[in-house]
């Protein structure tokens, strides 16, 4: 009887220490994807929101959309090389904190990432604030989404960078997609084809720009 007892304990010891293990396990997974830090430096710049690390992993800024620069035969967009500047300027050679976005990937590989100065300076946000580029939601929620709205209208009550040029082909309103957040000229046979439930109409561009929505990419409204 009395190994039987010790036995007994032992095994609910076993289980506990099995069922912490788990929970550490877990713990640590859900960190290393939706919490994770990493501090790594920058060896190049791509454009205004991709840079590559020395380590060789190529990092997309979560959250904004800069303008193209040129690249494989195609022009770039206007202002895609004052962005790419503006962001070799900000990171270049230096060490960053790199705040994993909550779909650390994207369709292309990259890590998508918030990232951040030794100094504290929010790089994703530089960016928008300097008008060098633009919210985009790709992803169910962004975490800094209020303080990049913000700084988006900021930019856009003061004309910064791409919010300086005239607007091309103005229509006399536009039609968003409040499922993609993604905002189109009336004719765009993309965003007729939104469902009805997801429709939300802009009187202006600026309007849908400063709720947040982004341009579309096929009929640049």
């Amino acid at each position: 009887m009395y190994w039987s007892k010790i036995n007994a304990l032992w095994a609910t010891g076993r289980k506990t220490v099995f069922l912490i293990l788990i929970v550490f396990a877990c713990t640590l997974l859900a960190t290393a994807v939706y919490g994770a830090e990493k501090r790594a430096q920058v060896r190049w710049v791509a454009d205004g929101d991709t840079i590559v690390l020395t380590d060789g992993e190529r990092v997309r800024y979560a959250g904004i959309n800069a303008p193209e620069v040129a690249h494989d035969g195609e022009p770039g967009e206007l202002l895609g090389d004052e962005a790419r500047a503006f962001n070799q300027r900000l990171v270049l050679g230096r060490w960053l904190n790199l705040e994993l976005a909550e779909n650390p990937r994207d369709h292309y590989g990259r890590l998508l990432a918030y990232v951040f100065l030794k100094d504290g300076t929010f790089v994703n946000g530089e960016l928008v604030q300097q008008g060098y580029a633009h919210l985009i939601r790709r992803q169910p929620s962004i975490r800094y989404w209020e303080r990049l709205l913000n700084l988006q209208r900021q930019a856009l009550k003061e004309k910064k960078g791409l919010w300086s040029l005239p607007v091309s082909k103005p229509e006399k309103h536009y039609l968003g997609n409040k499922r993609s957040w993604v905002f189109h000229r009336p004719d765009c046979q993309l965003g007729l084809k939104t469902a009805v439930h997801n429709r939300v109409f802009f009187e202006n561009r600026y309007e849908a720009l400063y709720q947040g929505f982004s341009p579309g990419r096929r009929c640049k409204p």
